[in-house]
């Protein structure tokens, strides 16, 4: 049977493609600087004020005898590494639609991130860092996207570091052959190992930047938003950061073990020895993994051969990933840092009907005898049909996971719904990955037609991000105060075009949702 993450994950692709626009190319700077890292010297450059560095190295190329392993130490160099322009993109299917996409060349060799800091450098007022990590259901997308250049931000007073990490199955798979080489260090959630080595170099490093390491905030969106949950989650985590955002992050995706096979989910071993099984690797041959070409390992994501059998992405493996990750915020085993999530008003009311439909019917099982309370808490059978999968997804896990952490830390509930002037009439809310342009402050990545106010909203929310990464407390001049959220209070803070307000975070849907919905699937 097809399951919700990868329908969701299709759907989501689908619908990237319908909110893509002609985005900006990359600019270049002419004027060099140089400055030392710790692993050897770097030439980047100045643009409008702000130092931008490129192509940073945070691991060892992952290629060879290093695919399907931990990140490995970078190798120091000593002359200065030219660092103006982008890296490689890891592996993917990049589609001909989506002009969100970087053009970057594709390699195994793509442990890359990028930095943009303010000017002057000064290392007696060290600046908030936030950390980048994009969505693309782990199977595509780069730390280089035209949506996420990083010079807006910074010029609000913030260190931006945004970073490639391993996909599809070059950085999510496991086999027990690669388990027989590694019986006690992590595995198969090797673009998670990636995440946290390069929050590893962020503590290395970033005050040679301007930034602090004591004040680093991690952010993503969609997939990204999933790892945040993740590296809140994962032990080996634990220190490396000091806030985190998660937008539109979702937490009800049901993960496979490592080895062992569950009734309805196999094994992410399972997948792999299935994988190899096609790709003509027969018994525990590591080194015949290794050799298979790249094209073979990515293979082609899509829509129809997107399932379990052919792709998997995080896994259980008892050290960086637990458990669930509502599992997880139950038992209160997420680092008690700030955090602020959310979901976007529409997040996939954009996708076609039919599509809906076939969504909501993968849920139903997860409902029993209980489907039809369920439908009945919604308002009628159209916002039921519109609605449920996003609920499911989205909105009530975001709701979920304040309502847990709020007893131990801060936490700040979102909905963004900001539709932009030249698709109103067109889109009845944000969908899904609408706020990401808006938040780096590039409005002009999501519409070509832009407008004042659509300027006026891309300003709000990167002064709104930027804010609780310098003092962990979301706020701006234009903006209505924004208290924590409060499980008895139980409101969300509404961001769209009629400005800024608090409102009830419940409703009887989302109520039933939380209420009817099983772990899996009877």
């Amino acid at each position: 049977m097809a399951r919700w993450p990868q329908w969701l994950s299709c759907a989501l692709l689908l619908l990237l493609a319908a909110c893509s626009a002609p985005v900006p190319q990359e600019r270049v700077a002419e004027q060099a600087l140089e400055l030392r890292s710790a692993d050897g010297p770097l030439r980047g450059g100045v643009l409008d004020g702000v130092a931008v560095f490129k192509n940073i190295p945070y691991a060892a190329p992952p290629v060879g005898a290093l695919r399907w392993r931990p990140p490995a130490p970078v190798q120091p160099w000593q002359e200065p590494r030219e660092a103006r322009r982008y890296g490689n993109d890891c592996w993917q299917n990049r589609k001909s639609w989506d002009r969100a996409m970087s053009a970057q060349p594709m390699s195994e060799d793509c442990l890359y991130l990028n930095v943009w800091t303010p000017l002057p450098l000064r290392g007696d007022k060290l600046l908030p860092v936030m950390v980048w990590i994009h969505g693309g259901a782990y199977a595509s997308g780069s730390g280089s996207s035209p949506l996420t250049v990083g010079d807006r931000l910074a010029r609000r007073g913030v260190v931006l570091v945004t970073l490639n990490y391993r996909l599809g199955r070059f950085g999510f798979f496991a086999h027990p052959a690669l388990s027989a080489e590694s019986r006690e260090g992590p595995l198969g959630n090797y673009g998670l190992m990636d995440q946290i080595a390069a929050l590893h170099w962020v503590q290395r490093n970033i005050a040679r930047f301007g930034g602090d390491p004591a004040r680093v905030t991690i952010f993503g969106e969609s997939a990204g938003g999933d790892a945040v949950h993740q590296l809140m989650l994962a032990p080996p985590a634990r220190g490396l950061f000091a806030a985190a955002i998660s937008q539109s992050g979702g937490g009800r995706a049901l993960l496979p073990r490592l080895r062992e096979d569950q009734p309805d989910l196999p094994s992410a071993q399972t997948l792999g020895q299935r994988f190899a099984q096609r790709a003509g690797v027969h018994g525990e041959d590591a080194a015949a993994l290794r050799a298979l070409p790249a094209a073979t390992v990515l293979g082609d994501l899509s829509l129809i051969e997107w399932d379990r059998q052919a792709w998997t992405a995080v896994c259980i493996d008892g050290q960086l990933v637990q458990g669930d990750v509502l599992e997880g915020y139950a038992a209160a085993r997420q680092a008690h840092v700030p955090l602020l999530l959310g979901s976007n008003g529409d997040e996939l009311g954009a996708l076609p009907r039919f599509v809906l439909r076939a969504m909501n019917q993968l849920l139903t099982p997860r409902f029993g005898a209980q489907l039809p309370q369920l439908i009945a808490a919604y308002p009628s059978a159209e916002a039921y049909e519109r609605n449920l999968s996003s609920d499911f997804g989205f909105v009530e896990p975001a709701r979920r996971i304040a309502r847990h952490a709020s007893a131990r830390q801060p936490v700040f509930l979102y909905r963004y719904d900001y539709v932009p002037q030249a698709q109103r009439g067109k889109w009845r809310g944000a969908p899904h990955a609408s706020d990401v342009a808006y938040i780096f402050g590039y409005p002009e990545a999501a519409d070509a037609d832009v407008s004042e106010q659509d300027r006026a909203q891309a300003s709000l929310m990167g002064e709104l991000w930027t804010a609780f990464a310098r003092q962990t407390q979301p706020a701006a001049a234009q903006a209505t105060p924004w208290p924590a959220y409060q499980r008895d209070d139980d409101r969300v803070y509404e961001i769209s075009a009629q400005g800024t307000r608090l409102l009830p975070a419940g409703a009887p849907w989302l109520e039933a949702i939380a209420r009817y919905a099983q772990p899996r699937a009877p």
